[in-house]
Formats: C-alpha cells, sequence, structure tokens
C-alpha cells in the first residue's frame, strides 16, 4: 500500500524586527566608553535619530516634488540671480556638517523657477549625505534639465567641521566650489557679470 504523498508546509517566516537609527546609536555610545542608560544620555539615541532623519530628508524627495510646477512662461532674457542662500548638510566621508551659502544664476530661455523653489533646490540636494563638488553640480543641472536656460552658474562657498574639528584642524578654511553650464561656461561676459553680483555687498 503506498503512502499518501506527504505535504511539506514551510514554517512560516517570522520577521526579526530591524534595528532602529536610536538602537544602534545607543550601542555607539556604550562604544565610545559612556553610558547611555546616565541622565544626560538617556534620551539622546532618540534625538539624534530623529536629527539624522531631518538632515536626510532630502532623500525622501525628488525635483518634481521641490518643484510642485512652479515654472513659468516669461519673455524675459535678463540674468536671474538668487545669492546668499544659506544650508547645512552632512559631508559623506566623517558625517560632520559643513555648511555655507549658495549662490545660483542663470539665464531664461522661454521659462523661470519660482524664486523661493531655488532656495527648495537647494535644500533638497543639502539634506543628503554629501560632497561639495557633488552639490554644486546636482544643482546646476537639475535646473538645467527643468527649464532648459541658455546657461547656468552655481558657486558654493562652505566651512567643513570635518577639516576644522579634526584633521588638518584649519578653522578659517573655505572651499568653494563652482559649475557653469551652457552660456556660463562659454561666455566670458555672462561669466563675469555672475561673478560680480555674487561679490557685490549691500551698501
Amino acid at each position: 500500500m503506498t503512502k499518501p504523498t506527504e505535504i511539506l508546509l514551510s514554517e512560516p517566516k517570522i520577521e526579526t524586527p530591524r534595528e532602529s537609527i536610536a538602537d544602534l546609536v545607543r550601542k555607539m555610545i556604550v562604544l565610545v566608553g559612556e553610558d547611555p542608560e546616565r541622565e544626560g544620555l538617556r534620551r539622546t539615541p532618540e534625538r539624534y535619530e530623529k536629527a539624522l532623519k531631518f538632515l536626510t530628508s532630502g532623500y525622501s524627495q525628488n525635483l518634481d516634488h521641490v518643484l510642485n510646477g512652479a515654472t513659468f512662461s516669461v519673455h524675459y532674457d535678463e540674468m536671474v540671480v538668487v545669492k546668499d542662500i544659506e544650508f547645512f548638510s552632512l559631508c559623506e566621508h566623517h558625517l560632520l556638517p559643513f555648511f555655507g551659502k549658495a549662490h545660483v544664476a542663470y539665464l531664461p530661455s522661454k521659462r523661470v523657477l519660482g524664486l523661493s523653489k531655488i532656495a527648495r533646490l537647494v535644500n533638497m540636494y543639502a539634506r543628503r549625505l554629501q560632497i561639495q563638488e557633488r552639490m554644486t553640480s546636482q544643482i546646476a543641472d537639475a535646473i538645467s534639465e527643468k527649464i532648459s536656460p541658455e546657461g547656468v552658474g552655481v558657486i558654493i562657498e562652505a566651512r567643513h567641521l570635518c577639516m576644522q574639528m579634526r584633521g588638518v584642524e584649519k578653522q578659517c578654511g573655505q572651499a568653494v566650489t563652482s559649475a557653469m553650464l551652457g552660456s556660463f561656461r562659454h561666455n566670458k561676459q555672462t561669466r563675469d557679470e555672475f561673478l560680480s553680483l555674487v561679490r557685490s555687498k549691500k551698501s
């Protein structure tokens, strides 16, 4: 007599709860020689998780969401400049802050951006693990992609705590990066006008 075929049912999968950022920070506090249960540190892991999620919130945004349709058909062919846009970011090499100002300009072709959207664009790319050089190019490329201007110029001036607090420990060092596309790259007069406007101070 043949035995009935046995049907082997696989064990139900039990998902192991993933460790939170706060859990990992608690372990890190122990590894540096501290007690995560002492009063001053008891809520630090949760605070750090909340802060880190805010500082990397750019990952949950995209270009269309940030611009939200704020591109407009306008007959305007003079340079548009938004300068001194303050930003804070995290260096991807040491997870330490770098911060400073971004200066953004473009020469419209057929469309312009809402001015506040330029600042939001800077924030979107700043609120990620970054290097200054890539962030500079990302801002310029995004504007070029969305409104196809005659040219785009971006300059970022920043101080890096990974250089000031550790390593070379130079307090006054500042990094300056630029991305020049289209007429900003190929036309010296356009580029010089942008640089002049960025350097000008209020009287």
